[in-house]
């Protein structure tokens, strides 16, 4: 479970600290431009590094660094529990002066207080005891990311546990239009914008048969007409996802490609749910969830992934919307402001903050400020 998100220097970011331990479901409100998306940003670039990207220049570009100022270093941390052991990771990257890239200054992997590894700018260091003496050394280019480079012994080891764990994070800020339901490949790595959507739910079937009766259940509370789906063979490879709804005993089969984008977002959400509970407990990062949502859709779309992550795993939202809003309480909803391009973000817990009246109405009156 994630504790701990710190990131400075970085787009509007500056000495940023998120902290959500002990919390599994959690909201960021604030206006356009505070800073929400960039909390899934800064996710996404550990979520890369878990899922084997290793060159810099693949994570941050020198139009990253906050207010332009290259010549104070990016910094990244973050903390999580896993398997009851504390993780803390940490990343320093660097613009020196006439540099086109950005370069590793530091880099740091912990478990429980004890190093797993460090770094400093090329030269990584492994301990392989109790003596700081008896450690093995190695040099990696200053433009390459060490975590995803070091092999992991096994799967129990710590090294493997983290970066399966960053590479399993689902972090959502969907298109439906580009999500066609069609596969040519089983992946367990969803992308943001959920155009793999086929891929993914190919992967989890494959791996993870008892998955389709927890997609169907779900899909049947939100579209009561829904008989079943199905992952139709196009070719050696390729699949094609379909809908089948019946009504009057009569029966209508579907390509995905002509659901509606909200119905889109249900498939999505339920291959979500499905995917924490078969091979979780997963960290989820989803960008305004109730968009493309009717309002009487938004309310049970929120608690169904609110109710299964508190069961296990951990979610975080963002949102716009009165309805999504409602069902967080003052005790894990993060305000994020900023008062204007030039100042960095701010986020305080809702509970901290002095406030009368009704919440919707306080943020639609712009009342609610850090």
């Amino acid at each position: 479970m994630l504790q701990r998100l710190y990131a400075h220097n970085f787009k509007c970011f500056e000495n940023f600290e998120f902290n959500l331990k002990g919390i599994s479901s959690s909201l960021l409100i604030g206006r356009n431009g505070s800073g929400k998306s960039t909390i899934g940003d800064t996710l996404g670039i550990f979520q890369k590094l878990g899922r084997g990207i290793n060159q810099v220049g693949q994570l941050v570009t020198p139009s990253d660094f906050s207010r332009g100022r290259s010549e104070v270093p990016i910094r990244f941390e973050i903390e999580a529990v896993l398997r009851d052991e504390l993780y803390l990771y940490s990343l320093a990257l660097e613009l020196p002066e006439k540099f086109k890239q950005l370069r590793v200054l530091e880099e740091r992997l912990a478990v429980d207080g004890h190093p797993v590894y460090t770094r400093q700018q090329a030269q990584v260091s492994l301990p392989r005891g109790s003596s700081d003496r008896n450690e093995a050394q190695f040099s990696v280019d200053w433009h390459l990311i060490a975590l995803p480079l070091i092999q992991d012994r096994s799967g129990a080891d710590s090294l493997h546990i983290f970066k399966n764990w960053l590479a399993q994070m689902v972090i959502l800020s969907p298109i439906p239009q580009f999500i066609s339901g069609e596969s040519t490949e089983e992946s367990l790595q969803p992308l943001g914008d959920g155009s793999n959507l086929g891929d993914w739910l190919s992967g989890l079937l494959s791996q993870y048969p008892a998955a389709y009766s927890t997609i169907t259940n779900y899909l049947r509370d939100v579209m009561p007409d829904l008989l079943d789906f199905r992952n139709e063979i196009l070719g050696k490879e390729a699949k094609r996802l379909l809908a089948q709804f019946t009504s009057d005993n009569a029966k209508l089969l579907l390509p995905f490609g002509r659901l509606s984008a909200g119905e889109k977002c249900f498939f999505l959400s339920a291959v979500a749910l499905a995917a924490n509970q078969s091979y979780g407990p997963l960290l989820c990062f989803w960008d305004e969830p109730d968009n493309f949502l009717s309002l009487s859709e938004v309310g049970h779309f929120v608690m169904e992934l609110r109710r299964t992550f508190e069961r296990g795993g951990q979610i975080v939202m963002s949102s716009h919307n009165p309805e999504a809003i409602s069902r967080f309480s003052s005790e894990n909803t993060w305000v994020l402001d900023r008062k204007n391009h030039l100042e960095p973000t701010l986020i305080r817990l809702l509970e901290e903050l002095p406030k009368s009246g009704n919440l919707i109405q306080a943020l639609i009156a712009g009342d609610i400020a850090l």
